[in-house]
């Protein structure tokens, strides 16, 4: 895991270099420069696997320049069938040694989490891995510049401008649509996506669509549990391997239980680690994992906060981040981070994307009761009144849509409604507006060979709320602290064989997570498997309120302007009641960043 940044074209040295230095948290380990004329190719390196200086970044191969930021977690079978004289015991050299073999396809090859720079003679190569655990930014302009983070580039804007685009996607699914960010001039590749920049030209294509793998191929239960499980005990068994050490987050449900089950069906005993609030007992989870770990036979190191520690910590969350992000558990997360790396861990095992694959979210269930609806003969008295009736409530969002004919799901991370931002925002926002952001994924669903609308709920959570929400915030909040996440469940081959399922299987007995649930049966006790979801909860609003923190959210309106007055002062009242606390919760993040950068 790794910092990796470049430039394309004419740079200022000590420019780069202090560019450069600000990625020095992924990769405290190394530092690696390749410059020459109107060439700068750098590596902040996280030694994990070979560790050794031979295996250090860029590496070099004839014409050919690698710098990698992630795991190829099947290198050593790849290394087997390549012919290739190999000086080192690290996953970069078999990257290059496939680079020769098969070109740019070299990356259907690869199973891992990357973000991947290479430059062949005149080109440079981008390559961003399947579902988007790795980040990859680019600034085109005199010169190409990308960065594993923002802030690297923002030294080189002309000006500072906030991109439109960014901030409308960002209040309606958490987290900035691809390619936009923040910053106007500054893009993302999407997960699955590759970027080819040759004679001052940019080109971005993909090379990866879960929707590309044929539904139905498995129709019976019984198979279908056979072959994920027979997938996902690989997936982990693939991601311990490290040569430094390597811990767990624990909590009280079935995701992080089955991790440590695995692992220790290969006698690899995980530390793990659990978080909790002091004086806030309904959002902790400590007792819960304490009898997980019990029942496991796990070490459980149990960090509790307060909130002097998150309003502490909250500002250099914020800033770790670059741009707003809709997730106040970026903050406690950050802190336990900064515990496990006292602890000295570089490699942390965590359960990202068991929901979006074995649909662990209840609102899946109501979501697929809702498109009933749609079939209803006699709707248009309810279309006509959903129209004349409006309510900031979700649920009648949900109806009006079904009775509209339009797009029911829109990420688990859709936040503010369309018409919730018309009647908040100082500017006209047409209903439906943000569906231009669902477009490209919603056309190439509607043009693949899958139907259930299951099977899209899954795919646009893997690929924004997963991707640009949920390991965004994984991704900064860890490598703040030069610490490897790795996420088991988020191995495209398991991903691919849950989208060859016939959809019905996981959602028919309307049990969340019920294939996995069958898988882990013999694994975990009964009080694991039935345990109500919690999520990574926590006093966020409770905290937010009481240090008065949230009155920048009004200081910082008054001065943008974005924000009617009194629809803004609404929100923020009905925060202090418990609701829209996610809705406010998002302004301040937004507020933060506007602070910093635009006022």
């Amino acid at each position: 895991m790794c910092g990796i940044f470049g430039i394309i074209g004419e740079y200022d040295e000590t420019k780069a270099k202090k560019a450069l230095s600000l990625l020095a948290h992924r990769g405290p380990d190394y530092c690696g420069i390749t410059q020459s004329e109107n060439l700068f190719f750098a590596h902040q390196r996280l030694s994990i696997q070979d560790t050794h200086e031979r295996s250090h970044q860029p590496l070099k191969y004839n014409k050919i320049l690698l710098s990698f930021n992630g795991e190829i977690y099947n290198f050593k079978e790849l290394r087997e069938e390549l012919n290739f004289d190999f000086k080192t015991n690290s996953d970069s050299e078999v990257i290059i040694a496939s680079y020769l073999k098969w070109g740019i396809d070299f990356v259907q090859h690869l199973r891992g989490m990357f973000a991947i720079a290479i430059v062949d003679s005149d080109t440079l190569y981008l390559f961003r891995d399947r579902l988007g655990k790795k980040p990859l930014f680019y600034l085109d302009g005199s010169s190409f510049i990308f960065s594993s983070e923002i802030k690297a580039l923002t030294l080189f804007l002309n000006k500072r401008e906030l991109n439109n685009d960014a901030l409308m996607s960002y209040l309606s699914f958490l987290a900035p649509t691809p390619p936009h960010t923040f910053f106007r001039g500054i893009n993302k590749l999407s997960a699955g996506e590759y970027l080819i920049f040759k004679d001052s030209q940019v080109s971005v294509k993909r090379y990866f669509d879960l929707l590309d793998t044929k539904p139905n191929i498995i129709t019976n239960r019984n198979e279908a549990i056979h072959s994920l499980e027979e997938l996902l005990e690989e997936s982990i068994n693939m991601r311990l391997n490290a040569d430094v050490p390597m811990a767990s987050l624990l909590s009280g449900g079935i995701d992080s239980a089955t991790l440590n089950v695995y692992a220790l069906k290969q006698g690899i005993n995980l530390p793990t680690y659990t978080l909790g609030y002091k004086e806030f007992a309904k959002y902790d989870e400590r007792e819960n994992a304490k009898k997980s770990a019990e029942f496991l036979g796990l070490k459980n190191t149990q960090v509790e906060i307060d909130q002097d520690d998150f309003i502490l910590a909250s500002e250099n969350v914020l800033d770790t981040l670059d741009e707003p992000l809709n997730d106040p558990a970026a903050i406690p997360l950050y802190l336990l981070f900064d515990k496990i790396k006292k602890d000295g861990y570089k490699v942390v095992l965590s359960g990202e994307g068991s929901d979006e694959l074995f649909l662990g979210y209840r609102q899946y269930f109501e979501y697929l009761d809702i498109e009933q609806a749609s079939n209803l003969v006699h709707k248009n008295w309810l279309k006509r009144y959903f129209h004349s009736n409006f309510s900031m409530n979700r649920e009648w969002e949900w109806y009006k849509r079904i009775f509209d004919d339009t797009l029911l799901f829109r990420t688990s991370g859709d936040k503010f409604t369309d018409l919730q931002k018309n009647n908040l925002m100082r500017r006209n926002v047409k209903d439906n507006e943000s569906l231009k952001y669902l477009k490209p994924y919603r056309d190439r669903f509607e043009s693949s060979s899958h139907s259930d609308e299951s099977i899209w709920y899954s795919y646009i959570d893997l690929n924004l709320f997963q991707a640009e929400h949920f390991l965004t915030k994984l991704d900064r909040v860890s490598m703040a602290h030069s610490i490897e996440s790795r996420t088991p469940f988020l191995d495209h081959k398991l991903a691919e064989k849950i989208f060859q399922i016939a959809p019905h299987l996981r959602y028919e007995d309307g049990v969340t997570k019920s294939l996995l649930k069958e898988i882990m049966k013999p694994h975990l006790s009964q009080e694991i498997l039935t345990r109500k979801k919690k999520g990574f909860s926590n006093p966020y609003m409770e905290y937010l309120i009481n240090s008065k923190k949230i009155e920048l959210i009004k200081e910082v309106n008054e001065q943008t302007g974005i924000f009617k007055r009194a629809e803004l002062d609404e929100y923020i009242q009905q925060a202090s009641k418990g609701s829209f606390k996610h809705h406010v919760w998002g302004l301040y993040a937004l507020s933060v960043w506007l602070k910093k950068w635009m006022l």
